[in-house]
């Protein structure tokens, strides 16, 4: 019940953004050529829908194919650092560092190195979500009670036995914690890079249509990106409960 409750109470307040929105526009509050109301914005997506939905498609695969692979090689070191203290030590505050470093930094030496395809887009989205999903794997895999950890050793079981019978399962929730935190930086990491060069992707197309002095559309492909992005933190979601099928998702 609490939960309907939740849900209600969401789209009550969406709602309530948009009226506050379409009054603040109606009433020239706020000029409409800097902030168009809902109603523009939504003729200008179904007028600009198609040239949208290709653009969008571009980015979805940007962000998909960076998120796998920092999920791959995010278990991967996140395995190694618990396996070895000494990698640990030594590649944990490499990752953090790396971390200080602004995107927006990072994106014109990846254009610059490797052009204007895809490429560059993907390693720049690797680089934002890597950092979650390690720490988020290793933070699990330390979190896993000792005497569990002692019973496996009691019975001769190996590291690689023990990882795949206890210490994956049990890191789990901390896993799709940082996976959603993750999914959120893929859509950003690729807008950004887009933003740098290329002639596809939704950040492309803000860049076009913010030239043209279009803010209408400009509204527009900023409400598919929070859309894109509320998708992929659903699935996310959805793929927690299916799997931690014990734990309680909010």
């Amino acid at each position: 019940m609490r939960k309907k409750h939740l849900n209600i109470d969401k789209y009550i307040l969406i709602l309530f953004i948009l009226i506050l929105w379409q009054l603040i526009s109606s009433f020239d509050i706020i000029p409409s050529y800097m902030l168009p109301s809902p109603k523009e914005v939504l003729v200008a997506f179904i007028k600009d829908f198609k040239i949208i939905i290709e653009h969008t498609t571009v980015t979805f695969i940007e962000a998909i194919s960076g998120l796998v692979i920092s999920i791959i090689f995010g278990f991967l070191f996140a395995v190694l650092m618990d396996r070895y203290s000494f990698l640990n030590r030594a590649i944990y505050p490499i990752i953090v560092i790396s971390q200080t470093i602004p995107t927006i930094a990072i994106a014109p030496i990846l254009v610059l190195w490797f052009g204007f395809g895809y490429l560059p887009k993907i390693l720049l989205i690797f680089s934002t979500c890597f950092f979650p999903i390690t720490i988020s794997i290793l933070n699990g895999f330390s979190a896993i009670d000792k005497d569990m950890l002692r019973l496996m050793q009691s019975m001769d079981s190996t590291y690689f036995k023990t990882l795949f019978l206890v210490k994956i399962p049990y890191s789990l929730n901390g896993f799709f914690s940082g996976l959603k935190i993750a999914t959120s930086y893929a859509i950003v990491g690729a807008v950004v890079s887009e933003w740098l060069g290329g002639d596809k992707g939704i950040g492309v197309y803000m860049n076009r249509v913010k030239s043209a002095y279009a803010f209408d559309k400009m509204f527009a492909s900023i409400m598919v990106i929070s859309l894109l992005t509320l998708i992929f933190v659903g699935f996310v979601r959805f793929l927690e409960k299916k799997i931690v099928y014990w734990k309680e998702v909010d």
